[in-house]
């Protein structure tokens, strides 16, 4: 009712729609649902015959089989690239060693014949002398 004019109010009828509405919906959703899961249901029974199940067992052995082929030959393959990588820096570092050692005899052959001399320096003039005779 309306304050003050006696008229039943137009919201408070709506709200009672509204709720009578609701309660309907939410008891057939409770009888649909009651209906649903009391009705008998069928399974479909699927006979597999044996030589699928053997095909599919077959099929999974050469799947995992080829699989463990691959992983082992891609290892080895990957353990020979190593062993050539590491032959190839040993041969490097021999061959820098070599070099090294080479450049180091070629400096200390330079400085020992810049260093000595086969005669004293007052008698380099009569060892020129002695030298001309014998290619003479």
């Amino acid at each position: 009712m309306r304050l003050g004019t006696g008229l039943p109010d137009e919201g408070s009828e709506l709200d009672g729609r509204v709720e009578q509405a609701l309660k309907n919906f939410r008891s057939s959703i409770h009888a649909w649902s009651e209906s649903e899961y009391s009705r008998p249901r069928t399974v479909k029974h699927v006979h597999y015959t044996s030589w699928r199940v053997a095909t599919g067992w077959a099929l999974g052995c050469v799947l995992a089989a080829g699989s463990l082929t691959g992983g082992l030959y891609e290892r080895h393959h990957q353990q020979e690239l190593a062993k050539m990588a590491a032959a190839e820096a040993a041969r490097q570092k021999q061959a820098a060693a070599e070099r090294a050692n080479k450049e180091e005899e070629d400096f200390m052959v330079k400085v020992d014949s810049d260093v000595s001399r086969q005669v004293p320096s007052a008698m380099e003039p009569l060892a020129q002398l002695m030298a001309e005779d014998e290619v003479q």
